[in-house]
């Protein structure tokens, strides 16, 4: 009888609110060791883009954002605060598609998404100044750097996927997907491989961190769970590390550009 396969996801407990230039790296080890969970060399710790952002200093104040032309004629189209409007701008290279209430760019790091990923959700003043959240400068670097200060105060080394919320062109509905990640292979390439019939598969390339991210963002949740780190644990692969970066679709590859 084939052995029965299961994946964990266990929430991180105690994680606070997250300010600018905290050691998240160690917030997370001091709640895995409160929890518990003595981590294992194939776990997966996912973290919400939204607290490395925050850690990261990657806080804007509106009040500080000067408005383009630009940024002033595309906000009465599409009905959004200007200042914020300009903060998409200026992460963003091209704009997709623009009408009421929807903004969709192509962000500075490849990503073709709502507002440029910044967030004011869960980013509420708590001084009566209005905030917005950026997107990490550099995701892919960011997980490798939390992965190795975890390593340092855990004593191994677990993989880590920052993950966000998009929305998909063809489908409903918001999914997690991963923009950042170290220590695992973040596609996984089936081509070349049999499948369960002998069948040699000619174009299967798994989204690896993808799915990894969907299923954490399950236990994390969308509003006021306050639940930004998941630890995933029963996975297996072998492919070498590659980054998040990879999942994004060359302009060459894309038929609907």
């Amino acid at each position: 009888m084939a052995a029965i396969k299961a994946v964990e996801l266990l929430a991180v407990p105690g994680i606070p609110r997250v300010k600018a230039g905290d050691d998240l790296a160690a917030l997370v080890a001091a709640g895995l060791k409160s929890a518990r969970f003595p981590p294992q060399p194939t776990d997966v710790l996912v973290l919400a883009q939204k607290i490395v952002s925050k850690a990261e200093g990657r806080m804007v104040e509106l009040s500080s954002v000067t408005p383009s032309p630009r940024a002033i004629e595309l906000a009465a189209e599409v009905q959004k605060d200007p200042r914020l409007v300009e903060l998409v701008l200026s992460e963003s290279v091209r704009v997709v598609r623009s009408r009421p209430n929807v903004l969709i760019v192509e962000h500075r790091l490849g990503f073709i998404m709502a507002n440029a990923g910044i967030d004011q959700s869960n980013v509420a003043p708590q001084d009566g100044v209005e905030r917005a959240l950026l997107l990490p400068r550099d995701p892919d670097a960011s997980a490798a750097t939390l992965r190795k200060r975890l390593g340092e105060l855990l004593g191994v080394e677990l993989a880590v996927v920052i993950i966000d919320s998009f929305g998909r062109p063809w489908r409903r509905g918001t999914v997690g997907i991963a923009i950042g990640a170290a220590g695992l292979p973040s596609m996984i390439d089936l081509r070349g491989k049999p499948d369960m019939f002998g069948r040699i598969l000619q174009v299967s390339i798994t989204a690896f961190a993808d799915e990894i991210a969907a299923a954490a963002s399950l236990v994390m949740g969308q509003g006021d769970e306050a639940q930004p780190a998941v630890l995933v644990r029963g996975l297996s692969w072998s492919a070498a590390p590659t980054p998040a970066s990879e999942l994004i679709r060359p302009a060459a590859e894309d038929m609907f550009r």
